[in-house]
């Protein structure tokens, strides 16, 4: 006997648009500037070396300091990573006997304690809120508008328990603010675009490779440009692009391919995906001690209970409370998954304490990813039926309006970072997986800094970001 069959549930659509980036068209991709590599790679090796000669020699701590953040924000110090750990130990070290010496003495200017006690809370170094005794309360009123940014920069590298260093986010902010709403003010146009980027966002939550393109151009515009620093922050631009186009052809190139495929194995295609991924795991870790494929395999299992959880809940029309939608939330959004993969290419790091997943660096990473994505698409996910975000959890719980309830998703986006800031100084796992961590938290905060950058790109300056870093090179 025939049963009727039931009509197909239309399924919901996000209606993404094709993508901007056609395989033919990144195949075109090349940098001008880096042709003749030969002679710019020679030039760029004697550069090195003159940049390495002056960190060896120069000194007074306010020049040191200067330099080092230079070079960060120019994208070059990676360069000389064993120079500037030597440079900031150093100030770490004359800081502990400083302090031993004189008791919250002002000896150091406001921007020069800002500056210190940012690159080495940066570097993993113990320096406490305290190097800023003298600072707290009304001092501040006389201070330029240099040490008052200075001052809102490190602020961001505080943690939970460095209340007096928070408190000062709100007196810097409101004095950045009056400083760029002034029309006659005397300060130099290189001052002004660096008040204006950092309210944007600060320098600590950057994706650092668009804030040296950014910076290279800003640079040129000091008083005290170094032009060894700034042609070879150009050179090394322009070399690092070619790399970076290199490899998104052979993506593309290794996508075309596999798109072929697609229709005859389209049931297996995600299955497909997880072993491909759990060989790579394999390939790495075949000659470690331990088979990291069980942690593999759990955690994309894991994943995918997420996703089912979250369409349970549509189905139910259930609302879940904040908790426990960032219970689920975290982990759907797939950040334990991609750091537990990276983790994998991290000598000696034990995989048995992170099998849940819940270490601080992992949670917080995943918290800030899920939160900004929130707070940047839910609105248009739920006009086109999906489930309530951590905007509206926290809405239909307490009863606040929108508006309370974003100030508040945002308010958990700064502990996040407040406790992914603990772990530099605290962690016992490998400094670059932590940073990798803090990496994967400000690119979603670039890619949801203006709206949905991954669903409406072009509106949200994702666009823009992808050409300044792989299409457009440095003149």
């Amino acid at each position: 006997m025939k049963t009727q069959s039931q009509p197909l549930e239309a399924r919901r659509s996000a209606n993404y648009r094709p993508s901007l980036w056609e395989h033919e068209n990144l195949l075109l991709l090349g940098n001008k500037y880096a042709v003749y590599k030969e002679d710019k790679i020679e030039r760029a090796k004697l550069l090195k070396q003159e940049v390495s000669r002056m960190l060896d020699e120069t000194e007074g701590l306010l020049e040191q300091l200067e330099l080092v953040d230079n070079l960060q924000r120019l994208g070059i110090s990676y360069h000389f990573e064993r120079e500037i750990k030597k440079i900031l130990t150093n100030v770490h070290v004359r800081h502990v006997r400083h302090r031993k010496r004189v008791d919250r003495k002002r000896s150091e200017d406001l921007y020069a304690t800002a500056l210190k006690f940012r690159l080495l809370r940066q570097h993993g170094f113990n320096i406490a809120q305290d190097v800023f005794g003298c600072f707290f309360g009304d001092g501040l009123d006389d201070e330029d508008i240099k040490s008052v940014l200075s001052l809102y920069e490190a602020s961001y590298l505080s943690t939970r328990f460095d209340t007096k260093l928070k408190k000062t986010i709100y007196y810097t902010t409101t004095r950045l603010k009056k400083f760029v709403e002034m029309k006659n003010n005397e300060s130099t146009s290189y001052v002004r675009k660096m008040v204006i980027r950092a309210l944007e966002m600060p320098y600590h939550r950057r994706v650092r490779r668009l804030e040296a393109r950014w910076y290279i151009d800003v640079y040129g515009e000091t008083h005290d440009t170094n032009p060894n620093l700034l042609e070879l922050a150009k050179l090394d631009f322009n070399f690092v692009q070619v790399i970076h186009q290199d490899e998104l052809k052979s993506l593309s190139r290794w996508d075309v391919n596999r798109l072929e495929e697609l229709p005859k194995y389209m049931k297996l295609c995600f299955l497909c995906l997880i072993n491909e991924i759990n060989q790579i795991g394999y390939i790495i870790l075949r000659d470690k001690e331990f088979n990291a494929i069980p942690y593999l395999k759990k955690s994309w299992a894991d994943m995918c209970t997420t996703f089912l959880k979250e369409a349970k809940w549509y189905k139910r029309g259930y609302k879940p409370k904040l908790e426990e939608y960032m219970e689920n939330g975290w982990l759907s959004s797939s950040v334990p998954t991609i750091l537990l993969h990276l983790l994998c290419l991290f000598p000696d790091q034990n995989l048995d304490i992170l099998v849940s997943y819940h270490h601080h660096v992992i949670r917080n990473s995943a918290t800030i990813l899920r939160l900004a994505n929130d707070l940047a698409t839910s609105s248009k996910e739920l006009a086109r039926g999906d489930n309530v975000k951590s905007v509206q959890c926290h809405m239909h719980e307490t009863g606040s309006p929108e508006a309370e309830s974003r100030a508040y998703i945002r308010e958990m986006i700064g502990v996040a970072w407040e406790d992914l800031n603990l772990e530099r100084k605290s962690c016992w796992l490998h400094q670059g997986f932590v940073e990798a961590a803090a990496n994967l938290g400000r690119v979603a905060q670039c890619i949801y800094q203006y709206g949905d950058g991954y669903g409406s790109p072009e509106k949200a300056k994702t666009v823009d970001h992808v050409r300044s870093l792989l299409v457009y090179p440095v003149p």
